[in-house]
């Protein structure tokens, strides 16, 4: 009996109050439920509960929201980083891509 009314009193449901029809809140919503999913503490998720309905009310507004949910996203918070570096973004020219492409088509070709 003490371990159904311990379990039931941990477990904390996540909010299904999306609203599909407006953009803003929607891809707030999708913020809170990534961040909801990846999180398994409880605590964490009473407060991402928090945060969305004080969105939904109208309590708070998106900028706050984003700032408030942040902090428990993992791409977001340094310390799920491996190694605590960031990742490396390499860039190059389309005219680079291109002739690189291109040249790796006739060397494809004629490799054989």
């Amino acid at each position: 009996m003490g371990k159904e009314s311990k379990t039931n009193d941990t477990a904390v449901p996540k909010l299904l109050i999306d609203r599909p029809s407006d953009f803003k809140f929607h891809a707030a919503y999708l913020i809170y439920s990534q961040a909801w999913d990846e999180n398994s503490s409880q605590e964490v998720r009473m407060k991402l509960n928090e945060i969305m309905a004080s969105l939904s009310k109208g309590e708070i507004d998106y900028p706050s929201f984003y700032k408030k949910v942040g902090q428990y996203r993992v791409e977001f918070n340094p310390e799920h980083y491996s190694g605590g570096m960031r990742a490396k973004i390499e860039t190059q020219r389309k005219r680079e891509w291109r002739r690189r492409e291109a040249k790796d088509a006739r060397n494809s070709r004629y490799r054989r």
